[in-house]
């Protein structure tokens, strides 16, 4: 491999990490922001960030679980994800106080599981498509 084909090859890893990223973080703000507008409550910026925060901590923990970085845009990356912001987020929110009750745990599965695991399936099916 060449010195400018490792560059061009660590540059788009590189992107592809922060894009993902960037991803997981927007998409788990609109599932908070969906989810304050659904049951009216107030302080809509800083009522996002207070709901998002614990989904945002345990993503990062997914992250690492995963080691979503040398894949970040795979699937078992977005499971890791996904399984790791529903799981710290809800042990978050319960050790900080906030409601944790079994219809919001199911619909943060499903929500996030489409969010953060639907990009990535997408963009595997794309993928797959342009190779044929």
């Amino acid at each position: 491999m060449t010195s400018s084909t490792r560059q061009q090859s660590v540059r788009h890893s590189t992107s592809a990490i922060v894009g993902a990223a960037v991803s997981d973080v927007l998409l788990i703000l609109v599932f908070a922001a969906i989810g304050r507008d659904a049951h009216v409550r107030p302080d809509v910026i800083s009522g996002v960030f207070l709901t998002a925060w614990p989904f945002l901590a345990g993503a990062a923990l997914g992250w690492l679980a995963a080691r979503a970085w040398r894949r970040p845009l795979s699937l078992p990356a977005g499971v890791g994800i996904w399984l790791g912001a529903v799981a710290g987020g809800m042990a978050l929110r319960a050790l900080t106080g906030q409601v944790v009750v079994l219809p919001f745990v199911i619909v943060a599965l499903l929500s996030l599981g489409l969010f953060l695991v639907g990009y990535r399936a997408l963009l595997a099916l794309v993928r797959r498509l342009r190779k044929r």
